[in-house]
């Protein structure tokens, strides 16, 4: 039986073990702190320092502070609140009827669609309001929306969103709606399309949905999903998008869509 000890460095097989576990710590570290973290364009994972405590969750706080990275787009800037038109006077909603003679083309004549474009009958005037502004600043873009809301005063675009917001909605949604819609899909961060746009609870600058054209709400879920519309300030609405399936999608848009009557 042999005297020789085992833990120790004259052991030839206990240097190999020790130093390939070393081996294998240094190289995990680099990749897990370094490698990996660098590997990140953001700008607070830049440097050897930053990523290494950035993976470790320390607080940067060598940063600039006061100094946010600016998104390369336009954001919106609206603040809404939840009883900012209670008082629209019939002098502004008849000022709204007379500027809305514009958008009769896509909108019709009383707010309700023939052309695929959103059904603003009904609609809360939060909703319409902040599109326009939105439209108007640029942090939503359109082909025809965008010169159409370019010359509106603050007080035309109050106006066109209390008329709308006076005129009849779409009829209510019948049947039993789709998974998605009455509740969602929590496991990918999906709440329930009802929480936010009715029938559950409504949330301020929410769209009421029931009614729109099918098309129209597919392309905006789509916008949303490839990022080409950014107007959702939490960004709410692109995070959802993306983790929606096709079918989702479809679903949601037809339901909501058989709102028309």
């Amino acid at each position: 039986m042999s005297d020789e000890r085992l833990f120790t460095l004259r052991n030839v097989w206990f240097r190999a073990s020790v130093g390939a576990t070393i081996l294998v710590l240094v190289v995990s570290a680099l990749i897990g702190f370094v490698w990996l973290p660098s590997a990140q364009s953001d700008p607070h994972f830049q440097g050897i320092w930053n990523a290494i405590c950035s993976a470790a969750g320390v607080p940067r706080q060598w940063y600039q502070v006061g100094t946010p990275i600016a998104p390369g787009y336009k954001v919106s800037t609206v603040e809404l609140t939840p009883h900012m038109f209670d008082d629209a006077t019939s002098l502004s909603i008849g000022r709204g009827a007379t500027l809305s003679l514009r958008c009769t083309m896509c909108h019709g004549p009383r707010g309700m669609s023939e052309a695929n474009s959103p059904n603003l009958a009904g609609q809360f005037a939060s909703v319409v309001y902040k599109e326009l502004l939105d439209f108007q600043s640029g942090a939503r873009k359109s082909a025809v929306m965008s010169p159409m809301a370019q010359n509106l005063s603050d007080q035309d675009m109050r106006d066109l969103a209390a008329y709308y917001a006076s005129l009849p909605s779409a009829a209510r949604v019948r049947g039993d709606a789709p998974t998605i819609v009455s509740e969602g899909a929590p496991l990918r961060n999906i709440p329930a399309c009802a929480a936010c746009h009715g029938g559950v609870d409504h949330k301020v600058g929410s769209p009421w949905l029931d009614g729109l054209p099918a098309a129209y709400t597919k392309a905006q879920l789509a916008a949303f999903a490839d990022g080409t519309r950014h107007n959702d300030i939490s960004e709410q609405m692109r995070n959802i998008a993306r983790n929606m399936t096709p079918e989702e999608i479809d679903a949601a848009a037809a339901w909501y869509a058989g709102g028309a009557r």
